[in-house]
């Protein structure tokens, strides 16, 4: 009977589903996780790399789990900038840095370029740009950045707020 039930309630009042940060909204942004995302396109790019011709099942197996890693990251660079995007840049920013929009768009189009390809200077270049626009996103917020080191096997730096 509950079943019935709920299929009833299911066709007579239907629900929605919301996927986002959160939407509310919180006010808790950070690039952080994008930085983390595009360094691991990088990584994987690299492992790819690294890992030479594919000739035997355990390679196959290597290379299809960087594969994966690499896309799922990228879609991941993807969201978590469409969500800064979307939800915390206001008009405001663009008047303060014109440039935002054209980043934000190339940043898109880099990512999908990412997936699409084996690539290292396109994660490369994902990388620099998610880092220009966390060096923006903390600059609209009155926070001076570091660019600093991060200590992985991909190398490269990752973009910090620093306190006064």
């Amino acid at each position: 009977m509950s079943t019935l039930k709920n299929k009833l309630l299911d066709v007579f009042y239907p629900s929605s589903y919301a996927f986002a940060h959160c939407d509310i909204p919180c006010g808790i942004y950070d690039p952080h996780t994008a930085q983390l995302d595009a360094l691991t396109v990088v990584r994987m790019n690299q492992l790819i790399k690294d890992l030479g011709k594919v000739e035997d099942p355990e390679s196959l197996a290597k290379f299809s789990r960087y594969i994966e890693v690499k896309e799922t990251h990228a879609e991941s660079v993807k969201n978590e900038l469409r969500i800064i995007w979307a939800d915390y840049f206001k008009p405001e920013h663009l008047e303060k840095y014109p440039e935002l929009h054209d980043l934000f768009w190339k940043s898109m189009k880099s990512a999908s370029k990412t997936r699409q390809q084996v690539s290292l200077e396109a994660a490369e270049e994902l990388l620099e740009s998610v880092r220009k626009i966390s060096e923006i996103f903390w600059s609209s917020k009155g926070s001076k950045t570091k660019r600093q080191p991060y200590p992985s096997p991909a190398g490269g730096e990752i973009v910090y707020p620093v306190s006064d």
